[in-house]
């Protein structure tokens, strides 16, 4: 049964800090879809995983080439899906080594292609709120799903983690 996790991040910093924590956690063969407007901080939720799991560089969107590898404690597989409509396109990268290999893979814009993800993806969503109380240039409201057990350790490391 799948569980979900409701965080809110007040800044930039934040979110990287939340996305440290989740890197952390994430062992080989873990698949991330990460979905989101434009400008609500998937990218930035990916360097965060990037620096749980040690990698030696920052990652940038990978709009362009498809698909960033970065070495780390365990290899890192940014995939960025904005310029692409079907599996099919993916099929010519190979993209079931990366989905199914020793790495993390996160998947940014995962919606846009259907039918690939395996049942223990984990699917996050990043939104601006637009509660009333909320400060929608800095606040943001990160979704968590998945199946592992793990969601709701992680929800409170990272409640801990913020008050630190």
């Amino acid at each position: 049964m799948a569980k979900e996790c409701v965080i809110y991040s007040s800044s930039e910093e934040e979110t990287i800090k939340i996305g440290e924590e989740l890197g952390k956690l994430l062992k080989p063969g873990t698949i991330i879809g990460l979905n989101g407007e434009l400008g609500t901080g998937k990218t930035v939720f990916v360097k965060g995983i990037a620096r749980g799991l040690n990698t030696r560089e920052e990652p940038n969107s990978p709009t362009f080439v498809i698909m960033n590898k970065y070495e780390g404690r365990i290899p890192l597989y940014h995939f960025d899906l904005y310029r692409i409509s079907s599996a099919e396109e993916l099929e010519g990268i190979g993209y079931e080594d990366y989905f199914y290999g020793n790495g993390v893979t996160v998947v940014e814009w995962s919606d846009r292609v259907k039918g690939i993800f395996p049942d223990k993806t984990i699917k996050i969503g990043i939104t601006i709120p637009v509660e009333p109380d909320h400060n929608a240039e800095t606040i943001r409201k990160i979704n968590i799903e998945g199946k592992d057990r793990w969601l709701s350790s992680f929800k409170n490391t990272v409640e801990q983690a913020s008050q630190r």
